[in-house]
């Protein structure tokens, strides 16, 4: 072989390995992700098919947006918007963003759909009750008779021309921590999908969790569906879902326990105290998180039958109702969808 043929050849190679190197440079990674602290939980984003550049800089612009819901939107938060229309409560107006004023007039469509088991002023409560926090107690009656007084969705006041609200009567409370996450889960969404053109994520705001498209191959997620017996992480089964939302509502999440009984953190607008039926735990799958995080504690609060016949009603709604003696029940669309992991529960056929 002459020199010159081989000084091609090594050429030839060196340009091979080059180009290889680049393309490996620019090889997408499986996935990317990062862990935030907002809205009052722990909250993890997946990126699927990118790069860690890329992944970053997304990452980075997903927890701005919660971090701009959370400001606007957290009643713990001294200088939110919705701390604002608390303070301001029975005495003047106070104009919000274009996200808060459409959080809270959505929250009223929910309120009317269930017979005003949803209701976002239900805040003089759960500051009495305290669950989830240090200050937790078991309130007497007459304290919660005394709140519930300030509890009515209908005493929510708008102004459209300047999207400004006004809470009719002082010390009412507004509480968006039924609703909240799940706007923020769209949002993120809406961004990942329409500004950065990305295919696969998966939002996880909390236990909220929100798909963008598929997984792997184009195979879709597989979602656990928590043990309402069991610490979380650990489930009864799984369903198979793309571009959907999936949110889980249970008696599980938090609790204050006093003299043996358990009181559950979702509480009921008409009587103070926690909603009181059979079940454990109720689950919605559907195309926007805003409705899985609203009907997950609404249907819970209105009981399977009632909480079905809701679902059953609504367009691309589907539910998991799940009771303490360990019995499902299914929406009609879910029928043997439902991998059923655990044998110690049971689908109800209906």
């Amino acid at each position: 072989m002459n020199k010159k043929k081989l000084s091609l050849i090594i050429i030839t190679i060196v340009i091979i390995c080059s180009s290889f190197f680049i393309i490996m440079a620019n090889k997408k990674e499986d996935k990317y992700s990062s862990t935030y602290y907002n809205l009052g939980t722990i909250n993890e984003i997946t990126l699927y098919n990118i790069n860690k550049n890329e992944g970053d800089r997304i990452l980075k612009n997903c927890e701005s947006i919660l971090t701009d819901i959370d400001n606007k939107m957290s009643c713990q938060i001294s200088t939110s918007e919705i701390s604002k229309i608390n303070e301001n409560a029975g005495i003047d107006y106070v104009q919000v963003s274009d996200d808060t004023y459409y959080v809270i007039k959505e929250s009223i469509n929910f309120s009317k759909m269930s017979n005003d088991t949803f209701d976002i002023t239900i805040g003089p409560i759960i500051d009495l009750w305290a669950i989830g926090t240090d200050n937790a107690k078991v309130p007497i009656k007459d304290e919660i008779i005394d709140k519930l007084s300030l509890v009515n969705y209908k005493n929510i006041l708008f102004n459209d021309d300047n999207k400004s609200i006004k809470l009719a009567k002082k010390n009412m409370k507004i509480d968006l921590g039924g609703i909240a996450k799940g706007y923020a889960a769209d949002k993120i969404y809406k961004y990942l999908k329409e500004d950065e053109n990305l295919e696969n994520a998966l939002i996880n705001l909390g236990g909220n969790i929100r798909i963008l498209g598929n997984k792997e191959k184009n195979q879709p997620f597989s979602i656990g569906i928590q043990d309402p017996t069991k610490p979380r992480g650990n489930s009864i089964g799984n369903i198979k879902v793309s571009d959907k939302s999936v949110v889980t509502s249970g008696i599980y999440e938090r609790y204050l326990e006093k003299n043996n009984k358990i009181y559950h953190h979702m509480l009921n607008p008409h009587t103070g105290y926690p909603f009181e039926n059979n079940l454990s735990s109720v689950t919605i799958i559907s195309d926007k998180s805003i409705i899985c995080d609203a009907l997950s504690t609404t249907t819970f609060g209105l009981g399977i039958e009632k909480g079905l016949k809701l679902i059953e009603s609504l367009d691309n709604v589907d539910a998991i109702f799940v009771t303490k003696d360990k019995k499902i029940y299914l929406s009609s669309n879910l029928k043997d969808k439902l991998n059923l992991t655990d044998n110690s529960f049971t689908i109800i056929n209906q």
